[in-house]
């Protein structure tokens, strides 16, 4: 029976690190799949959030790759952040191979990632952009030994599926193909038909320990939805704090508020920069303030240690979302605590959580609340998606469907322009000349006027 990472067959590199890292003893998504990935098997693993898959293929694809001979493997992520963190676990875990590693996303500038596909062994990168560098020629798939579908059951859900086909058909067919996810659904099990050979099926258990998962609920109008957040987040002083809602424009409106009433926080979503994104989460983890507002982007897939409370400021309208949330707490051994705020209009969705999750969630018995003024977010001049890609999205779903967009897949950005009055001196110039633009563009001495 294996118990330590040794007899799993895993490289003395590796092993180096897994021991610095002070990594004990392999998890059972670890001690299923990675025998199977050395072998050469294609896998089908069904984990949680937080089982440690990442090093189970990263164990595979690097003792796989042999250095300074092209890119070897291919890692597809559904978000820049899980893309990022994926990159930065496969530099950590090679790095007595010394292999290169490029990491891909849109919202950052192309250039820099052109240069690293030079050299690179094992890319990892978003479909959107890397469809992008495949059109450029900047990105040749035809030396692909290993394609890795991370958490590909919200590839599929966030509708990246037709772009991560035709990057499979960029691949020889003779690859290893290993797919990573949550839940087996019938969409994934027919792409796996499609494109894996003979696949070996590894399901694990949710990840989080139903005795040491706290869960509870509190019933409450809407307009004292922020109050009673406010109320608990300052009854429970210590430890390390998401807040999740449905919507980009609650997340900066949430965390404003809670920063107004003293209490550290932040906001993540999709409409933040890359760069601005990074930056959160990298203070988050430095413990530079203990409250983290976001949606589902920052329920999957990013490993975000040591939190104790998940509050769930909107009920999520997909149930399997809800274990998501959740799983981001109560890990390793720890207690964890999530709370949902319930409101009229979410009863139906908590129907559904209840029912299809078959979890146990106590209703607690409201505080006594103070009424606290929320800023509404318009007056925070919050700039919506449809300004800023010109159509408004149903879902935090699409946080990072500018990935996948045509416009951008060509290279193409965006800005939001204001028409701006002319200056004194350019009207006094004008006039000057008696030069005014007319109704069909063209230069006239005269005044404005309709050609009939």
């Amino acid at each position: 029976m294996i118990q330590e990472f040794k007899d799993l067959g895993i490289s003395i590199e590796i092993l180096k690190v897994i021991k610095n890292e002070a990594f004990t003893t392999p998890t059972e998504i670890q001690k299923k799949t990675i025998p199977l990935i050395l072998k050469g098997n294609d896998v089908i693993a069904s984990s949680a959030t937080g089982s440690g898959k990442t090093l189970a293929f990263s164990c595979g694809i690097i003792q796989n790759c042999t250095k300074k001979t092209g890119i070897q493997s291919l890692i597809l992520c559904p978000t820049r952040e899980l893309a990022d963190q994926v990159a930065g676990s496969i530099r950590l875990f090679s790095t007595y191979h010394q292999l290169k590693i490029a990491c891909v996303y849109g919202g950052v500038p192309i250039n820099f990632q052109i240069k690293k596909l030079k050299t690179a062994d094992i890319v990892i990168g978003t479909p959107g952009r890397v469809l992008d560098h495949i059109a450029r020629k900047t990105l040749k798939l035809a030396g692909v030994k290993t394609l890795i579908l991370d958490e590909a059951d919200r590839l599929v859900d966030m509708g990246f599926l037709p772009e991560v086909e035709k990057i499979i058909h960029q691949c020889p067919m003779d690859r290893q193909t290993l797919l990573y996810t949550a839940t087996l659904s019938d969409r994934i099990t027919d792409l796996a038909k499609r494109h894996m050979r003979k696949p070996i099926t590894v399901a694990v258990d949710l990840n989080v320990d139903p005795k040491l998962l706290k869960q509870v609920y509190y019933s409450v109008d809407r307009n004292m939805k922020f109050s009673l957040l406010v109320k608990l987040l300052k009854e429970k002083k210590e430890g390390r704090v998401m807040v999740f809602c449905n919507c980009k424009r609650f997340c900066t409106s949430i965390a404003k508020n809670l920063r107004d009433n003293d209490i550290p926080a932040e906001e993540i979503h999709g409409d933040l920069i890359q760069k601005r994104r990074s930056a959160i989460l990298k203070k988050f983890f430095a413990n530079e303030f203990r409250v983290l507002v976001c949606t589902d982007v920052a329920a999957r897939g990013l490993h975000i240690p040591d939190v104790t409370h998940v509050y769930n400021y909107d009920v999520p309208q997909d149930s399997r979302q809800y274990i998501h949330r959740i799983g981001r707490t109560a890990r390793a051994g720890a207690e964890g605590l999530a709370v949902t705020i319930l409101t009229n209009r979410d009863i139906d969705y908590f129907r559904k959580v209840r029912r299809e999750n078959a979890t146990e969630i106590v209703q607690k018995k409201l505080p006594e609340l103070k009424k606290l003024n929320l800023i509404a977010e318009k007056s925070m001049n919050h700039t919506s998606p449809k300004k800023m890609y010109g159509r408004r999205r149903k879902s935090d779903d699409n946080d990072d469907r500018e990935d996948k967009g045509q416009n951008f897949r060509q290279g193409r950005t965006y800005k939001t322009f204001t028409h701006r009055k002319p200056s004194l001196a350019h009207a006094k110039r004008n006039k000057e000349q008696g030069k005014k633009i007319n109704n069909r563009g063209k230069k006239s001495g005269g005044r404005r006027f309709n050609r009939s």
